[in-house]
């Protein structure tokens, strides 16, 4: 099958590969839709972050190069022993979290916090978005809703990772939030904020055409941090109190300090971001107000509910395309594209094998 194969950093390249193969509760999809992620353009960029380069990844027993895409929609064509949710025909996403199942942290349901995670797209073994087909574990693997596109389908993951971070920080309708950032993960936590009935959602975000889409993402008020203070702006709207929450989407040392003096005392700051190196951070300053800085990664169990988001418009998911492309192109009307001078107005661009569909 065709494919593009991370190699090493600025180095992908479309080849013709071995199709995963199938086993035991598991489906094989063809893929109809990938997005390409911030976390592929980081590795593309700046990488490895977790693409195994030197040692084989325990799980997958694959090194690089490897099929990258983690973000996809697309056709059961093939079921294997044992598969009983499934047939062939049916639309699915595949959710691309690779666990060992025996941790504590497996057992426990928190999967995505297993030790040895893996991830289709980035470790290998069973395909990857960006190529003709994936193999998912049938548990892994969700029924798209009639009503729901391939393209917007493609989006359930991205979407995920803005839920998740909605719910570990346990937000209540009714709260105010601060998001750090209009990319496409901040706009997809506005979305799931307004979803979940935020009383107040503030953004960040410097001056360009994403202040419009966080704007029409349902942002109450955005703010350019290099014309206002952000953390008085924000004291203005919430009575000198804060925000309940505030979600870095930036990872950026900016992000990290407009949300910690932006929320109130015991408010919490959830850090989404990827960081490509650290920053500084005085601990007195959540020292003396209690507030909480809290991680987030990926998600688990969450996409038959994003799922029901999109089939019941609260997301409207075809407002984050804003470029389809085949899959020859992808180096470069894809990820140059994406760190090329015009980054800022794309959101999220799909990736299709099948060149019929562009």
């Amino acid at each position: 099958m065709k494919a593009a194969l991370w190699y090493k950093k600025n180095d992908i390249r479309i080849e013709e590969t071995k199709e995963p193969k199938l086993n035991k509760g598991q489906v094989k999809i063809k893929v109809k839709w990938a997005g390409i992620c911030g976390s592929d353009v980081h590795e593309y960029t700046s990488g490895p972050f977790v693409i195994p380069t030197k040692t084989p990844h325990p799980l997958t027993k694959d090194i690089a190069p490897v099929v990258m895409g983690h973000e996809f929609s697309g056709e059961v064509v093939e079921i294997g022993e044992g598969v009983t949710k499934f047939k062939i025909g049916d639309r699915v996403v595949g959710e691309p979290q690779i666990v060992c199942g025996k941790c504590n942290s497996c057992k426990s349901g928190k999967y995505n916090l297993c030790p040895s995670i893996a991830c289709i797209g980035f470790s290998g073994n069973s395909g990857g978005g960006f190529s003709e087909y994936a193999v998912v574990n049938e548990d892994f693997t969700y029924k798209i809703p009639q009503s729901v596109s391939y393209e917007e389908a493609a989006l359930t993951e991205p979407l995920t990772v803005a839920l998740h971070s909605t719910r570990r920080a346990n937000f209540k309708a009714g709260q105010t939030a601060l998001v750090l950032g209009a990319g496409p993960i901040g706009l997809a936590t506005i979305d799931c904020l307004k979803a979940s009935g935020a009383k107040l959602v503030i953004v960040l975000q410097r001056k360009s055409i994403r202040q419009e889409y966080a704007k029409k993402a349902g942002a109450d008020y955005v703010f350019d941090p290099n014309e206002v203070n952000i953390p008085f702006e924000v004291r203005k709207l919430t009575e000198s109190i804060g925000v309940d929450v505030a979600f870095e989407t930036t990872g950026a040392q900016i992000g990290f300090d407009t949300g910690i003096d932006s929320i109130k005392p015991d408010g919490t700051l959830v850090i989404t971001s990827l960081w490509e190196s650290p920053i500084k951070f005085n601990p007195n300053s959540i020292l003396f107000t209690e507030k909480t800085i809290l991680g987030t990664l990926g998600y688990r169990h969450e996409f038959p509910m994003t799922l029901a988001l999109l089939k019941d418009g609260r997301i409207e998911g075809s407002k984050y395309i804003t470029k389809k492309i085949f899959l020859d192109d992808i180096v470069e009307e894809g990820f140059k594209t994406l760190i090329g001078p015009h980054r800022k107005k794309h959101l999220k661009i799909l990736v299709t094998p099948d060149k019929s569909l562009i």
